[in-house]
């Protein structure tokens, strides 16, 4: 928990200054800025995969430590290099360090939590949003000051929770790992193998897709239309802080009560599907809003640019808040507690492949709508996704296909059994 909480709030406090110090001081061009953080991105997205892999094989907290080292040393760099090529390698290896390590912390949580799993995530997604929300303040101040020194205080953070990590953290390997199971004995390809065969998880990480594309509208849509009607000055900039600063509270303040009630009235594969029926329904105060003619100014404007967007951000936190720590205990089962980091690598890369494609099309969405004048198109093609992919986590649900889909270690397979017998 206080390792993820660390992670975000290290992350958090650079990375949304990072483009302003490209841009401003070192001067780049905006499509140089663009390619440096593209390559942290892909390099992360891209490597998740063999990242939990690698954790399957080597067990977590290698993984775990190793990702920190990795972006002790990339955070650094970020502030001390100017050249190109050096700052194209220092964003790869922050980009490199999370793919090592957040499938390895997610393994590592469900492999300690046991039968706790939904209540362990829930209350990791408490941590996950304090680091987020505290991120950036931190990183507001020691930037007004200089962000080389931001860069090397989140370094340091960095090289801190390395150490904690390597004298505190204890030694964790989940079942499926190198000697355990089969497909782990024949390398990372073997491991692929197996995973890409399990339509269940598949499946399901593709009903997922849409709750991340939903949710990374905090980040786009819902700012652009903050500051579509309340321009780019002082209210502007509070309503956008408003979105982060509703979104991060509501988690902190209610994930762990939502994933208690929940637990207690529904079955994972329904609170996952009321969790998207939840974020598709939190466009709809913005789409009710564009029935609304817009005032020329004053309070009228000020309310109709914060309250639906805000309404919004809140029924996002609250779908999260549901399904986030099923969606997380789900993943577990479905790879039969075999190869969990692995499961994860593989989810995390397909969510990242949909939340890029998804935000290309919202962003087309959102300049068809005010090239033709129909400000309710994006709002409407959002809340359809949502309808969509909870009607799919239902069928998922339905038919059986959310429960474990491989045997676990503990339960025979039918060749064990047949070899047994013989």
């Amino acid at each position: 928990m206080v390792n993820q909480f660390t992670i975000n709030l290290g992350f958090y406090m650079l990375m949304p200054y990072l483009a302003a110090h490209l841009s401003g001081t070192l001067g780049l061009a905006g499509w140089l800025v663009g390619l440096v953080l593209g390559v942290r991105n892909f390099s992360q997205q891209g490597m998740f995969l063999v990242g939990g892999a690698l954790a399957d094989r080597f067990g977590y907290k290698p993984l775990i430590v190793a990702g920190c080292l990795l972006r002790t040393i990339g955070f650094a760099a970020l502030g001390l290099v100017d050249s190109l090529p050096a700052l194209l390698t220092a964003s790869a290896a922050t980009g490199l360090a999370g793919a090592l390590f957040n499938p390895a912390v997610r393994a590592y949580l469900a492999t300690d939590a046991g039968d706790r799993r939904v209540e362990a995530f829930a209350l990791f997604n408490v941590f996950y949003q304090t680091g987020i929300l505290l991120g950036p303040l931190v990183g507001m101040l020691l930037t007004g000051v200089d962000f080389r020194i931001t860069c090397l205080v989140a370094g340091g953070i960095f090289a801190i929770l390395s150490v904690v990590q390597i004298r505190s953290l204890p030694a964790r390997r989940g079942d499926g790992t190198e000697g355990a199971d089969p497909d782990a004995r024949k390398g990372l390809p073997g491991q692929w193998r197996g995973i890409v065969t399990n339509r269940p998880f598949l499946l399901f990480s593709a009903a997922m897709i849409g709750a991340y594309v939903l949710s990374f509208q905090v980040y786009l849509a819902l700012p652009l239309e903050v500051r579509r009607l309340g321009g780019d000055g002082t209210f502007g900039t509070a309503a956008v802080a408003a979105l982060f600063a509703v979104s991060g509270l509501s988690t902190i303040l209610f994930q762990t009560k939502i994933t208690a009630w929940c637990k207690a009235r529904r079955e994972p594969g329904h609170a996952l599907g009321w969790g998207l029926l939840t974020m598709g329904s939190a466009f709809v105060p913005l789409l009710l809003a564009t029935a609304v003619p817009v005032p020329k100014g004053g309070v009228g404007l000020w309310l109709l640019a914060a309250v639906p967007p805000s309404l919004a951000a809140l029924l996002l936190a609250l779908g999260t808040m549901i399904t986030y720590p099923f969606e997380m205990d789900t993943i577990v089962r479905l790879s039969g507690n075999r190869l969990v980091a692995t499961h994860y690598g593989l989810y995390n890369t397909i969510c990242g492949i949909g939340i890029t494609v998804g935000n290309l099309l919202t962003g087309a969405a959102l300049d068809a709508a005010r090239a033709a004048g129909v400000s309710a198109l994006p709002w409407i093609s959002l809340t359809a996704l949502g309808l969509a992919c909870a009607a799919a986590l239902y069928g998922l649900h339905r038919t059986g296909r959310l429960r474990t889909s491989h045997p676990s270690p503990t339960e025979p397979s039918p060749q064990e059994v047949k070899a047994t017998t013989a």
